[in-house]
């Protein structure tokens, strides 16, 4: 899982990612939060606080001064609540889940609202009480977590959720238009089975040497190859046996001998960046995540891609799954259990994980958690974005699964899982040696969690 801070140049912010969520089990029950302030009145959540009685929010978030939509969320908020002042309290990206648990270990933090980066924290703090029950206030506000595109569910513990989505990622297929008009080929489509994806990359490859056009490409994150088994919904990537990812190693690891896509090995030791080889015309198609339609459409306003002619199509998809499916990150907003504000914390936090927070994120560039159809439309009409239905299309999505579903062991798992796809993309060890290893890697964790 990649990616927090990539979305930073356009769609101008939006970290990767990383993804977010929660503990397989063990999450903190109603009985040990402190719910009273929910039940009291939750449908007018805020009504004394955040309509009238002054009060001041202190908000748990990440490089303040380089992420564009903080304050215009909070000047939206303000708008209709002059009376609550909102003070952003930047902990650092690099140790921010270290920092922010660290405070809320202390009881008496200070912090109202909390700002989840990524799954390990959120286990963390669910497992400690540390955020409130969020469960009951959405009940009562009618709020519809349907509109998350499937993440909210995937973000619950033991039937409840501590914390509500509000910015996402995304992955997509960019491809260069000028690359398909050279070689006479219709552009890639919204609806791609893997097979249709594979077909069309072998036709984009030509050439050799320095003048040598790939059709595909996959950077060396092992979630660029094994994301593709857990779109059916019948996996995840947290499992006791990967022979369900067979055959999509089978796949890649043939064009790469075909010379379809670049050498992994080689693209590691050299440290070759995708933005690179995708913006000096050197690979035709390239699944990548939606924070880089940032950096892509900004180097060309820079003059620094010499592939100004792009668009981007959805996820290709294995036979039987819905166009559309596809994986992502999530950051959510939670309420700290110790607020001493919750009831107006709780209103800043369905404004901002709400159709209208989702709207002032969009027009920062910004993907919110919500992608309706004034979002898509804000985005789509940015200086810079390809014009094309196709395009604009491919920022819709039908369902969209965390790259790392919530487990408590989330960051050993992920360690586990990068090494024995390194082994397995080097050819270090063949495919089923490999697949094997990572169950005998992954399973101890598990049991652990």
């Amino acid at each position: 899982m990649k990616k927090i801070g990539r979305f930073v140049s356009f769609l101008l912010t939006i970290g990767v990612s990383a993804t977010m969520l929660a503990g397989c089990s063990g999450g903190a029950s109603s009985s040990q939060l402190s719910s009273a302030p929910l039940a009291a009145s939750s449908k007018q959540m805020g009504s004394e606080q955040a309509e009238s009685k002054p009060v001041k929010l202190v908000w748990a978030l990440w490089d303040k001064d380089k992420t564009t939509y903080y304050q215009p969320l909070i000047d939206a908020y303000k708008a209709d609540h002059p009376n609550v002042e909102i003070e952003m309290k930047d902990l650092g990206s690099t140790d921010y889940q270290t920092a922010l648990g660290t405070q809320l270990a202390g009881g008496d933090s200070g912090l109202d609202i909390v700002t989840v980066k990524d799954m390990p924290g959120y286990a963390a703090m669910t497992n400690a009480s540390q955020l409130e029950d969020l469960t009951q206030y959405i009940k009562d506000n009618g709020i519809d977590t349907s509109q998350y595109g499937g993440t909210a569910e995937q973000i619950t513990v033991d039937g409840k959720l501590y914390a509500l989505p509000f910015r996402s990622d995304f992955w997509i297929v960019y491809y260069n238009k000028d690359l398909f008009d050279k070689a006479k080929v219709g552009y890639p489509t919204n609806d791609m089975t893997l097979a249709q994806y594979d077909a069309l990359a072998r036709k984009l490859t030509s050439g050799s040497g320095n003048k040598k056009v790939y059709g595909a490409h996959y950077h060396i994150w092992r979630s660029a190859v094994q994301l593709f088994g857990i779109l059916d919904g019948k996996h995840s990537i947290v499992d006791s046996d990967y022979s369900f990812l067979k055959p999509y190693y089978e796949l890649v690891l043939k064009e790469q001998d075909d010379g379809i896509c670049m050498d992994y090995a080689t693209l590691k030791t050299s440290n070759t960046h995708y933005s690179g080889v995708f913006e000096n015309n050197s690979v035709a198609m390239m699944n990548m995540g939606s924070w880089f339609i940032a950096t892509l459409m900004n180097d060309i306003k820079l003059g620094n891609s010499e592939a100004k002619n792009w668009g981007i199509v959805r996820y290709p998809h294995p036979e039987g799954v819905p166009a559309g499916t596809t994986l992502g990150t999530i950051t959510s907003l939670a309420v700290a259990s110790s607020s001493q504000n919750k009831d107006a914390s709780l209103d800043f936090v369905k404004f901002v994980c709400g159709e209208d927070g989702a709207a002032v994120i969009a027009k920062t560039g910004t993907i919110p958690a919500i992608k309706n159809e004034e979002v898509v439309d804000t985005i789509a009409s940015m200086e810079g974005f390809p014009t094309d239905t196709n395009s604009k299309e491919a920022l819709k999505t039908v369902k969209t699964y965390l790259e790392m579903p919530m487990n408590p062991k989330s960051a050993e798992i992920e360690t586990a899982l990068n090494d024995d796809h390194d082994a397995i993309m080097t050819k270090s060890v063949g495919i089923d040696d490999g697949l094997k290893k990572m169950a005998e890697d992954v399973k101890p964790l598990m049991d652990e969690s």
